[in-house]
């Protein structure tokens, strides 16, 4: 196998994302318990994802246990692998996938759901959880998108949803206790955030309806309560060719207290939950050391807000070497400051209005003003900025034409602010990336209708006839990949045999767009008689939803009321002015 193994690195587009060994790489051997994070991307990407490096330090923490990774393979190598009949391996043991006692995979993304599919026929896994005897691993899948299951039980043993501090370290306690595959799935549904597919059923109406769930309880997902208790890890391997964030990264706090009704991340991840500064300088601290980066990312959804940002950059600046770059990635219109941007200063700034009116922004909650967007302008430009990146949806409940006539606006306001200064260069120049709105579970906006592509083609050429100006530059993203993205998002097991036939079409990498292949995945619905608009239509408030058995412990109601407010323009604020009544006091007592 090494032989044929050299001879395919040499063939390949980078060959150093297969052979691992990177710098900070620990010594690993084959223990009482096998466990294999697995991203279903490249190493690019992978490399760059924090939750599998928790992953990797809750398991390793465990007495008999032994964390590995492993990360899909780009279509040359797994090509080669397959001619060799080479199975998937993991990057530290270079052992087989399939000789783990368990594969766990990371849903950051639900156009890597036939990814995951790919790597388990590279490895020599039967797809379907049915065909996996005692024999194989289990199979394990955890991540945001793991809030909605339903698409992948087919394929998958055993969900996380929500943290993994507890609930991995449980798993894999208890993995070593049992050794009969029936018992310790058994087992393991009663740990809090476990969810089992084989030991529940769904019941549909003969309209396609679902009529109910076979569980009596709903799955209360993980929650880690104190972060600074958690495990984190103090070393990080060093990627052996460039990733896509190349730095080492702290999470400041987990949670947001903005509650955008567009933002899954905002609600599932409830509560806010900050790490206290003492902690982060100790792990900042011990990642430069050990890595040699010069960069440290402040990882949260929203950075600015991190009660305690100004002590923390205080202390990061006596504690680490003073050429350490410090980037905070998330910062808002309304919480940008001079004084913490200049920290991470580059050529260009990134913003996200997300509506280009009070009154839409009033309907998604984003409750930032014209005033919040001029003063942090302003403040970049007299900084020396001379780019501004600005993120936009289009397609958001309630929205019109002048909506979008509004990020017009925006663009020549930011022009008027620019140029109000005589002494700046005329090298200004603002990018504009408009998306598609996709209604994802868990929001105020779950029961929403995706627009449909006649609906994009107008609302884009509309923002190409206003944006056709000097240094502006207009990108929008894909309808039929939005679509599809909106379809694995509020989908239900029924797309199981959808995601089998368009895998065995070559579909595969979906997330790129050079890969995605909107016929194959057409003709996967058509075979199997499923209608995409099913997923993608307005649903009814009374309709039983396929994660409805899912408790994140934000309330049904509180969304409703949400909603309400929504078409009402009403915004309900942040979660620093005060308890919205959403349901997470119940299980967590949130000081704001």
């Amino acid at each position: 196998m090494v032989n044929t193994l050299d001879e395919i690195l040499k063939k390949v587009e980078k060959p150093s994302r297969y052979i691992g060994g990177e710098y900070g790489e620990r010594n690993l051997k084959p223990d009482r318990f096998n466990y294999c994070i697995c991203f279903p991307d490249v190493y690019e990407v992978a490399m760059s994802n924090l939750s599998i490096r928790i992953v990797s330090e809750v398991i390793n923490r465990v007495d008999g246990a032994v964390c590995d990774r492993c990360f899909a393979p780009w279509r040359d190598f797994g090509e080669e692998l397959k001619k060799a009949n080479i199975p998937l391996y993991s990057l530290g043991m270079k052992m087989p996938l399939k000789d783990f006692d368990m594969i766990g995979f990371t849903l950051q993304y639900e156009m890597s759901y036939t990814t995951i599919l790919y790597m388990l026929d590279l490895a020599g896994i039967p797809l379907l959880r049915e065909e996996r005897g005692d024999n194989f691993p289990i199979i394990q899948a955890g991540g945001p998108c793991a809030v909605n299951p339903e698409p992948l039980a087919d394929f998958v043993d055993i969900f996380v949803i929500g943290d993994g501090e507890d609930s991995m370290r449980e798993l894999a306690e208890l993995k070593l206790s049992c050794k009969e595959k029936r018992d310790f799935l058994k087992k393991a549904a009663a740990i809090q955030g476990v969810y089992v597919p084989s030991l529940m059923e769904v019941k549909y109406r003969d309209n396609g309806l679902i009529e109910g769930f076979s569980i009596d309880k709903p799955i209360k997902k993980a929650l880690c309560k104190n972060l600074d208790k958690g495990a984190f890890p103090h070393n990080m391997l060093v990627p052996n060719c460039e990733s896509v964030f190349d730095r080492a990264v702290i999470e400041v706090m987990r949670g947001c207290y903005r509650g955008c009704r567009f933002c899954q991340a905002g609600f599932i991840y409830r509560p806010v939950r900050p790490r206290m500064p003492d902690t982060l300088v100790g792990q900042a601290v011990d990642l430069i050391k050990n890595t040699g980066f010069d960069e440290l990312g402040l990882n949260s959804l929203s950075t600015g807000d991190y009660p305690y940002l100004k002590e923390l950059i205080d202390k990061l600046k006596t504690d680490l070497p003073s050429d350490t770059k410090l980037a905070l990635p998330s910062l808002r219109l309304d919480s940008f400051d001079g004084e913490f941007v200049q920290e991470s200063k580059k050529n260009s700034l990134t913003f996200a209005p997300e509506a280009g009116t009070q009154r839409l922004r009033n309907v998604i909650n984003k409750d930032i003003t014209e005033e919040d967007v001029e003063r942090g302008l302003k403040m970049a430009f007299d900084m020396g900025y001379s780019g501004i990146k600005l993120y936009f949806m289009f397609g958001l409940p309630t929205e019109t034409d002048d909506d979008l006539y509004g990020i017009s606006d925006i663009v020549n306001k930011i022009r008027q602010i620019y140029s109000a200064n005589p002494s700046r260069a005329r090298n200004l120049r603002i990018s504009v990336s408009a998306s598609t709105f996709i209604p994802k579970p868990f929001t105020p906006f779950q029961w929403e209708a995706q627009i449909t592509e006649e609906d994009v083609i107008h609302k884009s050429g509309l923002l190409r006839s206003k944006l056709f100006q000097r240094n502006t530059y207009l990108s929008w993203n894909d309808f039929a990949l939005s679509e599809m993205e909106a379809v694995l998002a509020r989908g239900d097991r029924r797309l199981g045999k959808v995601l089998l036939s368009a895998y065995k079409k070559g579909c595969y990498f979906d997330g790129w767009t050079d890969c995605f292949k909107p016929d194959k995945w057409n003709e996967a619905f058509a075979e199997n008689g499923v209608d995409k608009r099913f997923y993608t239509r307005e649903w009814g408030e009374d309709e039983i939803l396929p994660w409805d058995f899912i408790d994140v412990f934000v309330d049904k109601k509180f969304l409703l009321r949400e909603r309400k407010k929504a078409y009402n323009a009403e915004v309900t604020g942040s979660c620093k002015t005060g308890c919205k009544g959403c349901g997470i006091q119940k299980v967590y007592r949130c000081d704001v």
